[in-house]
Parts: structure tokens; C-alpha cells; sequence
């Protein structure tokens, strides 16, 4: 079992950045390397008639979540069956677009996971210190896909002619955070359970 430990080397934080915990876990993740003035990089994954699809969705979500703390005050049972049903529609689109984009094996693997960062293996050792990458990560059991824009902090190279390159996000949205955070409570959660 792999325990969480808070990301807290002073040489790679800003010291306006809070403190992280990191997980070890086995994600999809997808990686494009960018320029600095890529013009990619506010949609480096393609699917531009997608992004207004998203948007409408982030705020529709937020329009229902704004209604059920107002319907919580008179309501208590009905504001619980529409939250399990909005989760249900949640999941069933994570569903869909996972299916519509299933991953190859070889986009699956072991990572260290923080809101602030990741760390991965790359098989090449090609990639090299304040690269700019867009990264989009698949979060199992739940599907979430957060994309962040990440810098590479340091590039540690193996004996094979890989390397682990390590990152931190500079760039994500708030929501793509928040899944981030609530899959890493949920992975000590079920470890938790584990003992």
C-alpha cells in the first residue's frame, strides 16, 4: 500500500502554494507537449465543439446546486433525490464520453497524484526541465477527465532510458481541481478500508 505524504519541498513550491497530499495511484493519462505560445493551450485536446457543450454543462451544474441549497431549507427528502439523480446523470455522461474516447493499455499508468502536480514514467527520456505539457488525466472508478496545463519541475532519468518527469499544475480549472481533490480523499478512503 502506498501511503500519502504532503508535497512539501520548499524548492519546488511557490511559497504562496498550500500544502498537497500525493497518491500513488494507476491512471489514464494522455500528454501533449506545448510551445509557450501555443494556441492550443486553452483547448489542447481538441474537441472545440465540445468545450461550449462543457461550459453549458459547468453551468447548468452550478445553476442546480445554487437551487438545492435553496430547496434544502423546505424540503429535506426531495433536495437528497435530486442530488442522487444528478449524480446518476453525472456518471452516466462520465460513461459516455469514456466510451466515446476508451483509452489504449498503454495510456494506463502508475502515477504519484496531487491537486498541486503529478509525476509520471515516460519510456523516453525526452522530456526536459520547464517544458510545458497539457495533461489530461482519467481518474478511476470514477472517470473523472480533469486537463490541466503543467510545467516540468525536474526530469529523473532510469536505467532503461526512461525517466520519471515530474510536474505542477499552472493552469487548471477549479472544477478539474476539485475532482482531483475528491478522487484523492476517495483513494485514502478506500485504503482506509483496506487495513
Amino acid at each position: 500500500m502506498a501511503a500519502t505524504t504532503p508535497h512539501n519541498n520548499p524548492a519546488h513550491i511557490p511559497s504562496d502554494r498550500r500544502d498537497y497530499f500525493r497518491i500513488s495511484d494507476h491512471i489514464g493519462l494522455e500528454i501533449r507537449k506545448l510551445d509557450s505560445d501555443d494556441a492550443s493551450r486553452d483547448n489542447p485536446f481538441n474537441g472545440s465543439h465540445m468545450e461550449t457543450l462543457r461550459s453549458e454543462y459547468r453551468r447548468l451544474d452550478q445553476d442546480v446546486r445554487a437551487q438545492l441549497t435553496t430547496l434544502a431549507e423546505r424540503d429535506r427528502l426531495l433536495t437528497s433525490l435530486i442530488k442522487s439523480l444528478n449524480g446518476k446523470l453525472d456518471t452516466l455522461a462520465r460513461i459516455m464520453a469514456f466510451e466515446q474516447n476508451p483509452l489504449q493499455p498503454e495510456d494506463w499508468q502508475d502515477v504519484t497524484l496531487s491537486e498541486g502536480g503529478l509525476a509520471f514514467h515516460a519510456a523516453t527520456n525526452s522530456f526536459v526541465a520547464d517544458e510545458i505539457l497539457a495533461l489530461r488525466m482519467t481518474l478511476p472508478p470514477e472517470l473523472y477527465q480533469p486537463i490541466a496545463i503543467a510545467r516540468v519541475v525536474s526530469v529523473e532519468p532510469d536505467g532503461s532510458g526512461g525517466a520519471t518527469v515530474h510536474t505542477e499544475f499552472t493552469d487548471i480549472h477549479d472544477s478539474d481541481r476539485q475532482q482531483i481533490a475528491r478522487h484523492v480523499m476517495r483513494w485514502q478512503v478506500r485504503q482506509r478500508q483496506k487495513e
